[in-house]
């Protein structure tokens, strides 16, 4: 006799290993496209393409500016417009899976021989046009989290699941993605070096983008969403969309507190990693050796993720992040000073660096979402509107603001230092070493943003926390 898969109340299977599976798939999904461009778009565009540090800091600044439009109307869109007849966001997730597939693999096409003017215009447009297709994904996916349950334990577990999700991809992309697309040759003044073969990121784009776009529909078949709430408070529509979801926004510190961190993140450790590579290229000479650099990133989020959940339980999220997010923090500013050399036993040295620093920054990686979830939940409680699409997409815009910001900063940074643009450019004396002490920099101050935003504005207490379950029970 067929055993019957149980059901609550609602008709809805319980919230279980599936769910956390089906959500990992989907920060898989979009990690296969964020981390190939957050890692390799910079290089492959002042490396191979052959734009300025310049040009590309403003094609950077330019998208984000647009993002601040593209992602409220699209938030709004998630939260007003049902494409489907069963779910609010799975039909989005579906289609905006589609369009990335196709923008992903415009980012990297070789346009290097185009006229410079020409070339510019399609990196600024490609960008942009990706933007668009990643918050057809990532709104309606991030959304879901606080819809999957109400429970703080299941947000961590979900919370924690997203992050192995996102964590899959960057390994793939860390480890196996420089074996391909660098080479050993010869530069100019007859010295071995490692070059970009840029002529190799479009058909990785083209492979990456389709797995990504399998995975994204597996997220659709997997996950359950099971909070209902009643709407008390009637969502705007238009250009009142904009000022609702801002005055939403802005008027919830712990969303505010929440959003410092995270910009402090993505834009100073996120948004660096190319800097990591050149780490490699230039200080240590062997960047096939990056996937060591892979321990000082995700050993400390393996640990984590084993503990995270009774951490969190005991002591409450923001007590937790607080405290690890200061020790990164001291860590960075003790290692910035530390004389490293360029070989095994600095490279040795530098992967505990990176151990150390991204401690902290794993912890809150690890949190983060669940935090949204219940900032989003503070939203409903106050207001009576349901604007998960719409708080999810400002708060996706200033991850994507703080990705470009990271990236503008650190091409400015490379030019205060000398980066030389252009394939087989040879960098100047003393590159290596700089930009080394630059990376470290950059994580040092993430860190610490992180801690005084979690420590003097984010006010959702372990308290906070459990009530949010209590009261969607007695719903």
């Amino acid at each position: 006799m067929k055993k019957e898969k149980p059901v609550s109340a609602n008709g809805v299977r319980p919230f279980g290993m599936l769910d956390k599976l089906g959500y990992a798939m989907g920060d898989m999904g979009c990690g296969f496209s964020f981390q190939l461009v957050s890692t390799f778009m910079q290089l492959f565009y002042l490396q191979y393409i052959g734009i300025s540090t310049g040009d590309y800091a403003a094609i950077i600044l330019i998208s984000k500016l647009w993002d601040a439009v593209n992602d409220v109307l699209i938030g709004n869109m998630v939260d007003t417009k049902r494409i489907g007849k069963k779910s609010k966001y799975m039909p989005w997730i579906i289609l905006g899976g589609v369009t990335l597939v196709i923008f992903n693999v415009m980012i990297f096409a070789p346009v290097q021989n185009f006229p410079y003017a020409a070339k510019y215009a399609w990196c600024l447009i490609s960008y942009c046009l990706w933007s668009v297709a990643y918050t057809m994904v990532n709104v309606p996916y991030g959304s879901l989290h606080s819809v999957i349950t109400d429970k703080p334990q299941e947000r961590t577990a979900l919370s924690t699941f997203r992050s192995i999700g996102a964590a899959l991809p960057a390994v793939v992309i860390m480890i196996v993605l420089p074996n391909i697309v660098y080479s050993k040759d010869i530069n100019a003044a007859g010295e071995e070096v490692q070059n970009l073969k840029g002529e190799t990121l479009l058909p990785v784009a083209i492979v990456l983008s389709i797995v990504a776009f399998f995975v994204l529909w597996g997220t659709t078949k997997l996950v359950k969403e099971r909070v209902v709430r009643p709407e008390t408070g009637e969502n705007a529509t238009g250009a009142k969309a904009f000022f609702s979801a801002f005055k939403s926004f802005f008027t919830n510190r712990a969303m505010v507190g929440a959003t410092i961190a995270t910009v402090a993140q993505v834009a100073l450790f996120n948004s660096t990693m190319s800097m990591n590579n050149m780490v490699f290229q230039y200080f240590f000479k062997d960047p096939s050796k990056i996937s060591l650099a892979m321990v000082g990133s995700y050993v400390p989020m393996v640990i984590i993720m084993a503990f995270i959940g009774k951490l969190t339980k005991k002591f409450g999220k923001k007590t937790v992040c607080t405290v690890a997010t200061l020790v990164s923090a001291v860590a960075g500013l003790v290692f910035m000073f530390v004389p490293m050399t360029p070989d095994m036993t600095g490279m040795i040295l530098y992967i505990v660096a990176l151990m150390a620093i991204n401690a902290g920054n794993c912890t809150f990686q690890v949190t983060v979402w669940a935090i949204v979830a219940d900032c989003i939940e503070i939203s409903y409680r106050k207001s009576g509107k349901s604007e998960e699409g719409s708080l999810y997409a400002l708060y996706s815009f200033f991850r994507k603001l703080s990705q470009g910001i990271g990236q503008a900063v650190v091409s400015l940074g490379l030019g205060a230092i000398g980066f030389v643009e252009g394939e087989n450019a040879v960098q100047p004396e003393g590159f290596g070493e700089g930009v080394k002490t630059l990376y470290i920099a950059f994580l040092a101050i993430g860190s610490l943003i992180a801690f005084l935003a979690l420590k003097f504005i984010y006010n959702v207490t372990k308290k906070d926390e459990e009530e949010f379950s209590a009261i969607q029970k007695a719903e």
